[in-house]
C-alpha cells in the first residue's frame, strides 16, 4: 500500500511505501530551509511513525531545483528570524522550542533513520540528520557541502551543535564551530558527522531499495556505504595543527597561535576568525566546552536559553544575530558591525549572560526532554 501526504504548503512530502516512511523536504528555492510549518509536519510525522507497527524504517532527502536530491537542507529560515526579531513576532520563540524538540526526537528515534545528505547540509539541516544515533544512517556524497556556519551571522551552532561537535575527534569540533568551515564527504566521515558515502548517481536506486525493503534494506545499505571510498579530504592533513591550536583555553590564545604560525593554512584560518563575530566566538567556545559533559537534552536546554539571548536587543538596540543576518541576507553588504569589534575586547560578563537561563528549571520550555 502506498500513501502520500503533504503539508498545506507542500513544503514537506510524506509517503508510506511498503513498511518504509519516506520524507522529502520540498522547498528547493530556499534550499529546503526549515519553516515552522515544516518543523511541525516533520515532528507530527515522526511521532506517528515511531509508534506505528506498519513502519519499520524512515528515509529523508531534500528536493533540488532540478528534482530529488542535490540539496538537503540549508538550515532555519534566517530571513524569518530577522523579520520576527525586528517586528516582535512571537513565532520565533515557537520555532526554536519546536525545532529543538524535533532534534531530540530525531536523535532518539527508535527505528532506522536514513538521511541522504546530498548537496547543502548546514545548520538546521544537521539538526535533522540524526546526531549520530545508533539508528541513524547519515549518507554523504561527492556533492555534500556540510557546515555549521552560524558564527558568520553572529549566532552559534545550535540544534544540538554543541553536543555533536563536542564529540568530534580531537579539537575538530572547536575548529568547525568557530570557523564555520564547509567540508565534504570524507571530511564529514573523518569528523564523525557522516556514517557512509554513496555516489550521486546511486542515490535514486538506493531510495527505491529503501522504499521496497524496509529495515533489511537499511542494513544492507549501511554495510555498502561504510566501505565506500570518498575524495576531497583536508581535515586529516591539518589535524595536528587543528588539535594544537583549537585545544587552547580561549579564543585569543587560539587566534594568537594561528597568527604566530608561518604556514598558509594557519594564516587563512586566523583571517577567517577575525571576520566572525568576536563575541560569538567566545560564546561558541564556551558552549562546546560545557556541552562535552552534557546529555543532548541538557545541551538543547542550554542552547534554547542561548538563542533567546541572541535575539534580545542589548545596549542601543543591538543584537549580534540580527546584525549578522542583516549584513549577510537582508542588505547583503557583508559588513556586519560587530559589538565588540575585536576578539581581545570581549568582556567575560557579556559571554556569561548567554549561559544565564531566562527561565527557572521548572518553567523551561524544554523541561520535558530526557
Amino acid at each position: 500500500m502506498e500513501t502520500t501526504r503533504m503539508n498545506p504548503s507542500t513544503d514537506v512530502i510524506v509517503e508510506e511505501r511498503g513498511r518504509t516512511g519516506l520524507i522529502t523536504l520540498n522547498r528547493p528555492r530556499a534550499l529546503n530551509a526549515l519553516s515552522l510549518d515544516m518543523v511541525r509536519t516533520l515532528t507530527a510525522t515522526l511521532l506517528d511513525w515511531a509508534q506505528a507497527e506498519r513502519i519499520e524504517a524512515v528515509a529523508i532527502r531534500g528536493m533540488g531545483k532540478d528534482g530529488p536530491f542535490s540539496a538537503f537542507c540549508a538550515g532555519g529560515d534566517i530571513r524569518f528570524f530577522h523579520q520576527a526579531a525586528v517586528s516582535g513576532d512571537a513565532r520565533i520563540e515557537d520555532f526554536f522550542t519546536e525545532e529543538y524538540t524535533l532534534n531530540h526526537l530525531v536523535h532518539r528515534f527508535p527505528k532506522p533513520y536514513v538521511v541522504f545528505m546530498d548537496g547543502i547540509v548546514m545548520g538546521g539541516g544537521m539538526g535533522i540528520a540524526g546526531h549520530g544515533s545508533a539508528q541513524a544512517l547519515r549518507l554523504a556524497t561527492s556533492s555534500t557541502r556540510m557546515a555549521m556556519p552560524e558564527t558568520n551571522i553572529g549566532l552559534f551552532p545550535d540544534v544540538g551543535g554543541g553536543w555533536f561537535l563536542a564529540r568530534c575527534p580531537g579539537a575538530l569540533g572547536e575548529y568547525l564551530a568557530l570557523t564555520g568551515e564547509v567540508i565534504g564527504a570524507e571530511d564529514a566521515r573523518h569528523a564523525g558527522l557522516a556514517d557512509g558515502v554513496l555516489a550521486v548517481d546511486a542515490l535514486p536506486a538506493a531510495w527505491e531499495r529503501l522504499a521496497e525493503g524496509g529495515a533489511a534494506a537499511v542494513a544492507a545499505l549501511r554495510g555498502e556505504a561504510s566501505q565506500a571510498a570518498a575524495t576531497g579530504a583536508s581535515l586529516a592533513a591539518s589535524r595536528a595543527s587543528i588539535d594544537r591550536c583549537f585545544s587552547l583555553p580561549d579564543v585569543p590564545a587560539i587566534v594568537g597561535a594561528l597568527e604566530a604560525a608561518e604556514d598558509d593554512w594557519a594564516r587563512k584560518t586566523a583571517a577567517t576568525l577575525r571576520k566572525r563575530s568576536p563575541l560569538m566566538l567566545h560564546v561558541v567556545l564556551e558552549q562546546l566546552r560545557r556541552a562535552r559533559g552534557m546529555s543532548l537534552a541538557e545541551d538543547l536546554r542550554m542552547e534554547r536559553g542561548m538563542v533567546r539571548r541572541c535575539f534580545e536587543r542589548g545596549d542601543g538596540g543591538h543584537s549580534e544575530t540580527v546584525e549578522g543576518i542583516r549584513a549577510l541576507a537582508i542588505d547583503k553588504d557583508h559588513a556586519p558591525r560587530w559589538q565588540p569589534d575585536r576578539i581581545e575586547a570581549v568582556d567575560a560578563a557579556l559571554v556569561a549572560r548567554f549561559f544565564d537561563s531566562p527561565w527557572p528549571a521548572h518553567a523551561h520550555p524544554l523541561r520535558g526532554l530526557d
